[in-house]
């Protein structure tokens, strides 16, 4: 449905995994239940997105990377995200140099220096206090939402510092080792199960002040990519997790629907008019919102290898298209769950998992309702809430 075929995406040359093969076999992998029911994406799945270049897609390449486009990036997450979406969810955080890069330039050359493919995962709220003392901070606490924690190499937690119990600046995230770091298993939900968002716990462990930078500072890396709009960029990345499932769904459809009959004797479903009128209609508002999602980002990227400051309205473009792609991807998936008829019930059909995991990515913070708010107040020319943009 998404037409992406492998010459479209970038390969690693040094990757030993051929990726259709990786993708065939995620999908059946998560349709038997194996990453819903122990609340994680295997290990060896993710050993295996570390060798396509999931992880290095984005490091600088003097550090090893590829140093992909953000457009290249989310193709490839979005096939993943076709395969199974818990999977495309985790491999979404090969974004992390958007976050790493604020830090300093010595730590990430020790960040980096054994391999580029490093696993991050942040769990960045609610901040939590963390004394201030002449080795660094000393984190203690609880944070929730940590995708892809079970493979993580290093975590990210948000810290407010202090010292003498007073506010010292401006909230920070602090980075460890992930053995450093305590999981506890809180992710039951209704869809992306896989992705492992359990809740960190992290009890007094001392990290150094250059292990820690400022959240939402800009990088000072000299790569263009360090220059797209990182907020935006990490709501992108999550978005185009439901344009793939709802991709996915499309294309089950087309190969469910000619030959599937009703129980009841009624004609099969693809010579239904019903039928033909509604996918017809779903594969034009997909179509539409993946095509502007896409666009936006072009436009912005062409601003930043330009050398430009991308405008207000140009960010706003790509937050909009995201909440707007990620809620169309959503009826869409539900659109062919409701055409599948009765075999799209079952707790393991993969259309009950195309519904689920597209309305969780609906329901993340960044596509929420303000986006709209806050895009409708740029188009007025008013200014928007902090840190929409």
């Amino acid at each position: 449905m998404n037409n992406l075929s492998m010459h479209s995406i970038p390969q690693d040359e040094q990757s030993s995994v051929d990726f259709d093969a990786l993708c065939l076999e995620i999908r059946q992998r998560a349709c038997t239940g194996e990453f819903d029911d122990q609340a994680f994406v295997s290990q060896d799945i993710i050993e295996k997105l570390k060798k396509i270049g999931v992880y290095r897609a984005l490091v600088p390449k003097r550090k090893g990377g590829n140093e992909w486009s953000p457009q290249q990036f989310c193709q490839l997450i979005e096939k993943l995200s076709m395969a199974d979406g818990s999977v495309g969810w985790v491999a979404s955080f090969g974004m992390s140099p958007a976050y790493l890069g604020s830090l300093p330039e010595e730590t990430l050359k020790k960040l980096y220096q054994d391999s580029p493919d490093v696993v991050f995962a942040g769990g960045i709220f609610p901040p939590q206090p963390a004394e201030i003392t002449d080795e660094g901070v000393t984190v203690k606490g609880r944070w929730k939402f940590a995708s892809v924690c079970m493979g993580a190499d290093v975590i990210g937690v948000g810290i407010a510092p202090r010292k003498n119990n007073e506010a010292q600046g401006l909230p920070r995230m602090a980075v460890m080792p992930a053995e450093k770091v305590n999981i506890e298993m809180t992710w039951d939900t209704v869809g992306l199960k896989g992705t492992g968002s359990h809740d960190l716990l992290v009890d007094d462990v001392l990290v150094a002040k250059e292990w820690t930078f400022v959240r939402g500072e800009a990088s000072k890396l000299p790569e263009p990519f360090f220059k797209y709009p990182a907020l935006s960029f990490a709501t992108q990345v999550l978005t185009v997790v439901g344009i793939g499932v709802a991709a996915a769904a499309l294309d089950e459809i087309k190969q469910l629907a000619p030959g599937k009959a009703s129980i009841t004797g009624g004609s099969e479903i693809a010579n239904r008019p019903v039928t033909q009128y509604e996918f017809a209609q779903a594969e034009a508002e997909f179509k539409a919102a993946r095509t502007w999602f896409y666009e936006t980002m072009d436009v912005v990227w062409r601003e930043v290898l330009a050398g430009n400051q991308p405008t207000d309205e140009q960010i706003s473009d790509m937050r909009l298209s995201c909440t707007h792609a990620a809620r169309v991807s959503a009826q869409v998936a539900c659109n062919m769950q409701m055409l599948a008829c009765m075999t799209a019930i079952y707790t393991h059909n993969v259309f009950s998992r195309f519904v689920n995991d597209t309305n969780v990515v609906t329901q993340h913070a960044f596509m929420g309702d303000a986006t709209l708010q806050n895009a409708g107040s740029i188009s007025f020319g008013l200014k928007p809430t902090p840190g929409y943009l």
